[in-house]
């Protein structure tokens, strides 16, 4: 009797559909490798610190400055993540970067996400004494992380420390205190008098989740850390100090919490900023606190925010089967111009002796800004990126950004889990919303903020947008 060998027949069937045209649903084992480095991008004395409205010579290296770098590979793609310890490093660094690291790596350009952590003790990347240990730094730590590269496992969660971030736009209701150097007065100010009278209430809301994605060999040992939490930088240096703020110190604690001291590649530990442009640790209703010793806060703030990681970490399931890809779209924006009303103050301001009263401090600053507002391009093109790890996304976008932003992008997000990095990929001021222009406050003045009113609404939408094409794929 003839008999058929049913399972024969279904390979045979099966090694047809592609020459015939019909798709294969067959399910693809996704094996995991990751390898993770770190390089020296510390700059040369002399170059000027800013974070301020005014720099002043790098006088003393308190700590140094690295590139750290997270790279994963599903076996399809390959992704790299670096976070820089710099205020805001602008697109043509990163870019002839990326011009590098692919000439050097398997590994696309548009596949890398790179961005500032924003502390406020570190040089301008951009100078040309210093711009090529920055780009060769960067591109140290990539092509290192890849020849780290091993079979690995990954988990991913969070963990809500609120103690740390205070928002630093208030509500005030004395105009003396809330002047503004076009000649107004506005709504809400940034970082008010503390515990003063006139303090009514914040403009808006903080973040306070510290994202974190962990990663080990299959055996166990830890490779890297990456954590994201929305605090703007902590502060409390020498002038004339260089130095990484709380986010080197996060990684290095993390480092000693997870057991990586004495790993072989070296674990790396790294604290991205998230969206924090109206966020500090400063608590504005506090009139009793106390004064620390330079660098005291900054290390009580990491040490905090790594013990919370450290206990949340313990909980992680891990997965060495997951899916990598990234994303990335230009979005083309305005940008802010005078109107006449505008230019007719500060040709005012600019007509006065430099010693005349003002009306604002920073009046002549702003004159300045705006007249390089006036002489610049029309509209500019900034980089968005979407990674996904998993049902884990990472949205990056290259400004200083408003809580408020991050926690729609959250909330609106069809990923599982999600954060958002700032100052990623360039670094184009700051980003508040159109409600948040209305109020005013240096963040929303032209000048400070250097793009259309409504940009965050359009990024919003189009990190969304990215969003869901990962997904969906």
């Amino acid at each position: 009797m003839f008999q058929i060998d049913l399972r024969s027949t279904a390979s045979f069937l099966m090694s047809l559909m592609p020459l015939l045209g019909f798709p294969v649903w067959a399910e693809e084992t996704l094996v995991l490798r990751a390898g993770a480095a770190i390089a020296d991008i510390t700059p040369p004395l002399g170059e000027l610190v800013v974070g301020g409205f005014v720099p002043f010579p790098a006088n003393e290296i308190h700590d140094p400055l690295h590139a750290r770098c997270l790279v994963l590979d599903d076996g399809k793609n390959r992704i790299a993540i670096v976070i820089c310890d710099n205020l805001g490093i602008t697109r043509s660094v990163f870019d002839e970067t990326r011009a590098l690291i692919s000439r050097e790596s398997q590994i696309p350009s548009e596949q890398i996400l790179m961005a500032s952590t924003h502390t406020h003790s570190a040089t301008r990347a951009h100078e040309p004494k210093y711009r090529p240990k920055v780009v060769a730094g960067i591109a140290a730590a990539v092509n290192t992380a890849i020849q780290h590269l091993v079979p690995a496992k990954i988990g991913w969660g969070g963990v809500d420390v609120p103690s740390e971030v205070f928002n630093r736009r208030w509500h005030v209701s004395q105009p003396d205190i809330a002047r503004n150097p076009f000649g107004g007065v506005d709504t809400v100010r940034m970082n008010p008098p503390r515990a003063n009278s006139a303090l009514i209430e914040p403009a808006g809301p903080i973040d306070p989740e510290v994202s974190f994605v962990s990663v080990q060999t299959t055996e166990g040992r830890p490779l890297a850390l990456l954590a994201n939490y929305s605090l703007h930088y902590v502060g409390g240096v020498n002038k004339g100090d260089v130095s990484a703020d709380y986010f080197a110190i996060f990684s290095r604690q993390i480092r000693k919490l997870l057991g990586g001291e004495s790993v072989t590649p070296p674990f790396v530990g790294m604290m991205s900023n998230g969206t924090s442009g109206d966020i500090n640790n400063i608590n504005f209703r506090d009139g009793n606190a106390r004064r620390y010793d330079r660098y005291e806060k900054m290390t009580e703030v990491a040490n905090k925010v790594a013990g919370r990681v450290g206990e949340a970490h313990s909980k992680l399931q891990f997965s060495n089967s997951v899916r990598v890809g990234s994303l990335t779209r230009e979005l083309k924006l305005n940008m802010r111009k005078p109107d006449p009303k505008t230019k007719a103050w500060f040709r005012e301001v600019m007509a006065k002796p430099e010693d005349a009263e003002k009306f604002h401090r920073y009046e002549r600053t702003y004159a300045a800004r705006v007249q390089k507002l006036e002489d610049g391009p029309n509209e500019i093109t900034i980089p968005l990126q979407v990674v996904r790890i998993g049902d884990l996304a990472i949205a990056a976008i290259p400004f200083e950004t408003f809580a408020e932003i991050g926690l729609k992008i959250k909330d609106k997000s069809p990923f599982a889990d999600t954060f958002i990095i700032e100052l990623a990929n360039d670094s184009r001021g700051y980003l508040p919303t159109p409600r948040q222009h209305k109020l005013g406050g240096y963040e929303t003045w032209m000048g400070t903020n250097r793009v259309q009113l409504d940009a965050s609404d359009l990024i919003t939408k189009t990190i969304l947008e990215m969003m869901n094409q990962l997904h969906q794929d």
